[in-house]
């Protein structure tokens, strides 16, 4: 038996075939357009996303002459998307999760005093990475659209839903908690939406998903929508949850970090809403189809990846974003070049969505390979700040995955800043592994999580040495350089 996973991530969409065995059978990947219509805004077309997960899929399935018994899901999170509930047709583009559009918005809902009590209620703060003040920009912005939306005709989701719409030709509109836990209209201890939260928004209640579990029957898919093939959906949750669940964190207090784009550091809660004082958020990890849910601490770094692909495209210091080890192993250090990667304002645990990148140490001896160099330093100086701040100090073992986590040079700065080990798996593709295991566990591919633990195979531990403390200092301070510059201080 196999399975089929569709990774929708922020770039573009990865389809695994994964076997009993935890093996990746074959593999497809498909990009997408991105689209910047202003400073500070990021949209998507939602008719690329399924265009390109078409694409993706029918390449992996081209790549194995096994028929998937089942098909999984996971997907960037918070971006919001709207659809015709007839024809499934996007009235206009998805604002994604990266868009700072909305800072305007919840700096007017924090000085009205909303935060504390939409903090109580989410595990969330107000920040314009959540979906909620997505839509209420929308509703103030585009009421042409806003009026569908209010009417019924027009369909309000995450990319999960849209997906899923697609892939059951509008049979089934449906989100699950992992994804409906970061839209700010979810309530933690509830487990439902919250009708105080869709008022204080502007959402109309009744068109928002229903809310199922992370796996069992979920849905089908239409043949005549999805290459042919009729499937049964049994799994699905956003991105940063189903890498915990495929790194195998079962346990309460294990703590995985995924390298991509961003950066998310996620720690097992178990049963436990425990609340963060120090800019954490507290999520939905995966609820099972008996209604138990697990918990989980997350800090989100909106910019880690996405800075060496600056160096690349932006910069162009560097021809591929692989070639970065290559680069900054050129020198031993970086010179005391700093570098704060706040290219779309400073997640957790500073909150700043004003901050802006900055670049400090630069002296006429400064070459490419010192900001290179920086810049991967400055991506396990950002894991460092949020695995204390969630931790109050060390952690016993990081488990790594992501495009990201390929290099060497950065996981080993990484068991070094953390003093703790540094572990990666054989298989990188934690996500859609995630994906893949949720959906085996719907549909009876797999009995247990603890039969899926031993799929789990470690690729390479990197044991902590010297722990630069000088130099996480200078980052410390280049990052309150950053904020204060933001805010005219």
């Amino acid at each position: 038996m196999t399975v089929l996973a569709i990774d929708a991530g922020t770039t573009g969409v990865t389809a695994l075939v994964v076997s009993e065995n935890g093996q990746i059978a074959s593999k497809g990947y498909e990009e997408f357009a991105q689209h910047f219509p202003e400073p500070g805004r990021v949209e998507h077309n939602p008719e690329d996303i399924w265009q390109a997960t078409l694409s993706a899929c029918a390449s992996a399935l081209r790549g194995t002459d096994t028929t998937p018994t089942c098909v999984g899901i996971t997907n960037q999170r918070e971006t919001a998307v709207l659809w015709d509930r007839r024809t499934l047709a996007a009235p206009r583009r998805a604002i994604v999760w990266q868009d700072r559009r909305t800072a305007a918005i919840c700096g007017r809902l924090r000085e009205a005093g909303h935060e504390p009590r939409v903090s109580e209620l989410t595990g969330l703060r107000l920040d314009p990475y959540f979906t909620a003040t997505k839509l209420t920009w929308l509703a103030e912005h585009d009421p042409g659209t806003w009026a569908g939306v209010e009417s019924g005709n027009v369909a309000v989701g995450t990319v999960d839903s849209y997906l899923i719409a697609r892939l059951t030709a509008g049979a089934r509109y449906v989100t699950d908690p992992s994804n409906a836990s970061r839209t700010l209209l979810y309530g933690l201890s509830s487990g439902a939406w919250e009708p105080e939260l869709c008022e204080l928004f502007g959402v109309p209640e009744e068109a928002l998903p229903e809310i199922v579990p992370n796996y069992g029957p979920l849905g089908r898919t239409d043949p005549a929508a999805f290459l042919g093939l009729e499937l049964p959906i049994t799994g699905v949750a956003g991105d940063q949850q189903a890498a915990l669940f495929g790194q195998t964190c079962f346990d309460v207090g294990d703590v995985k970090c995924t390298y991509g784009t961003g950066s998310f550091v996620l720690a097992n809660l178990g049963g436990e809403i425990v609340r963060s004082d120090s800019g954490l958020l507290t999520t939905v990890a995966w609820q099972t189809p008996s209604g138990e849910r697990t918990f989980a601490l997350e800090g989100s770094i909106f910019v880690t990846g996405a800075a060496v692909q600056w160096l690349r495209d932006g910069l162009g210091l560097i021809g591929t974003a692989p070639e970065s080890e290559a680069v900054a192993r050129t020198v031993p250090d970086s010179g005391g070049v700093v570098f704060v990667p706040a290219l779309t304002g400073l997640g957790a645990p500073h909150w700043d969505p004003r901050a802006r990148g900055l670049i400090t140490g630069l002296t006429r001896g400064t070459t490419r390979a010192h900001l290179v160099r920086a810049t991967l330093e400055a991506i396990a100086f950002e894991v460092r700040d949020v695995v204390e701040s969630m931790t109050g100090g060390s952690v016993p073992m990081l488990k790594a995955d992501g495009g990201a986590s390929a290099n060497d040079l950065l996981m080993q700065f990484q068991a070094d800043q953390l003093g703790a080990a540094v572990e990666r798996p054989a298989i990188q593709e934690t996500t859609a592994l995630g994906a893949a295991f949720l959906a085996g566990l719907g549909a009876g591919v797999w009995a247990s999580r603890a039969e899926l633990r031993k799929t789990w195979q470690l690729g390479r531990r990197f044991e902590p040495g010297e722990r630069d403390d000088a130099a996480y200092e200078r980052w410390r301070a280049a990052v309150r350089l950053a904020v204060e510059g933001a805010h005219g201080s």
